[in-house]
């Protein structure tokens, strides 16, 4: 599944009334080890769980586990295809047994499909990548 759990449980607590059971299913199924989330879920405390999702919104708490391996797989998906890219731009016919080949001046690439765009938009918001036009994304300089 390809969607943010944090998303997720901010959704189930925004309807009204909360939905506490699909946030502790959500809790349950995706083995959070974040005491304070599971307390504040498992007490029913509205107060703390929107205080646990704004400071995963606002980057100053740490994603639930699920959402950083979600950002994991899709950079590596993502850099995965810019490699091959590049490597089939340098395959091209016409460099010549006798040269040492060229370069690619590929920077950017779009994005795999099997991720949504919120979770393009995440990496560009944490920096790991830049967003260019129409849809394509390139690595930030080293």
């Amino acid at each position: 599944m390809s969607e943010f759990v944090s998303r997720r449980l901010a959704a189930s607590i925004a309807s009204d009334p909360p939905d506490w059971e699909t946030a502790a299913k959500l809790v349950e199924v995706y083995g959070e080890d974040d005491v304070e989330l599971f307390v504040a879920v498992d007490d029913r405390d509205l107060v703390a769980l929107r205080t646990i999702v704004d400071a995963w919104e606002a980057g100053s708490r740490s994603l639930p586990v699920h959402d950083r391996n979600l950002l994991k797989r899709a950079l590596k998906a993502y850099r995965k295809r810019l490699k091959l890219a590049r490597l089939d731009a340098e395959s091209t016919v016409g460099g010549g047994p006798m040269s040492a080949g060229r370069e690619s001046a590929i920077v950017g690439v779009r994005a795999p499909d099997q991720f949504p765009d919120e979770v393009w938009d995440r990496l560009v918001e944490q920096g790991r990548l830049i967003a260019g036009r129409d849809g394509l994304y390139e690595l930030p300089p080293e």
